[in-house]
């Protein structure tokens, strides 16, 4: 027994498919509406993302405000040890051979104690036009 197949060709080109307005009106509402809700959730991860960011950079700065006052407490205790004046003492008689002055080697400077205000001469107090 033979089999014989045929080919029907069918032409669709004439068909319109009627596409409903309320359903594309819809579709679009719907992408509207769920575009806005996406615009929505980024916006609050990004700003809540940002938040993590500036309080890692908070805790960061506390921390190096810590060190640094660390080390500035370290620095002046260091400046009042080598200030002092029994450490000064020390050094000028050890290491640099001074003593105290016997009397007679040193002499007070000639003048006043008290201090001498400026004076503008007369001369310089021309009227001003």
């Amino acid at each position: 027994m033979t089999e014989y197949f045929t080919i029907k060709r069918i032409d669709n080109s004439r068909l319109v498919r009627f596409s409903a307005p309320n359903r594309l009106r819809d579709l679009c509402r719907r992408l509207f509406f769920g575009g806005t809700l996406a615009l929505c959730m980024l916006c609050y991860a990004w700003q809540h993302f940002e938040c993590i960011q500036l309080r890692y950079a908070l805790e960061q700065l506390q921390s190096q405000k810590t060190d640094a006052t660390e080390l500035n407490q370290q620095l002046r205790l260091e400046v009042a040890s080598l200030s002092s004046p029994m450490r000064i003492d020390a050094i000028a008689r050890q290491q640099l051979g001074l003593t105290i002055p016997v009397p007679g080697q040193f002499a007070p400077a000639q003048g006043s104690s008290e201090g001498v205000v400026a004076q503008v001469p007369a001369q310089s107090q021309v009227p001003r036009p």
